[in-house]
C-alpha cells in the first residue's frame, strides 16, 4: 500500500506544530552521536534540518555552501568534528536551547 504523503513532509508538518517532537528529533540525533551511532545521528539531524531551517539558511547562518552540509549529514558524509559541533551549535542556538545529561545518561533540552 502507498504511503499517501511523503515522510519528509509529514516530519515537517508535525515539527511545525508541535515543538516537543521538534526538540526530541534534535535531541535523538545529539544523543544517537554521543552513544557512537554517528550514522543515525547523522539522519535525524538531516531530517531536523529538513524540517525546521533548511539546509539554505543553515548555510547561509554559517557562511557554509548547503550542499556540503547536506554532504556532511548524507548516509556516505564524513563530517569533522568541528564542523558537526558547528552545525549543532548553530541549531540550538535558532531553536533556543540548551542540552544537559541527567545522570540515566539521557539528553534532556
Amino acid at each position: 500500500m502507498p504511503l499517501t504523503r511523503d515522510f519528509k513532509d509529514t516530519i515537517k508538518a508535525r515539527a511545525e506544530r508541535d515543538p516537543e517532537f521538534r526538540i526530541g528529533l534534535f535531541c535523538e540525533a545529539i544523543e544517537a552521536m554521543l552513544s557512537d551511532d554517528l550514522e543515525t545521528g547523522k539522519v535525524l539531524l538531516r531530517d531536523y534540518v529538513n524540517a525546521t531551517v533548511g539546509f539554505e539558511t543553515l548555510a547561509e547562518d554559517m557562511q557554509k555552501d548547503p550542499r556540503s552540509l547536506m554532504r556532511m549529514l548524507s548516509a556516505k558524509g564524513n563530517p569533522r568534528a568541528d564542523n558537526l559541533l558547528a552545525i549543532v551549535a548553530r541549531l540550538k542556538q535558532r531553536e533556543g536551547v540548551s542540552f544537559s545529561l541527567t545522570q540515566d545518561d539521557r539528553l534532556h533540552a
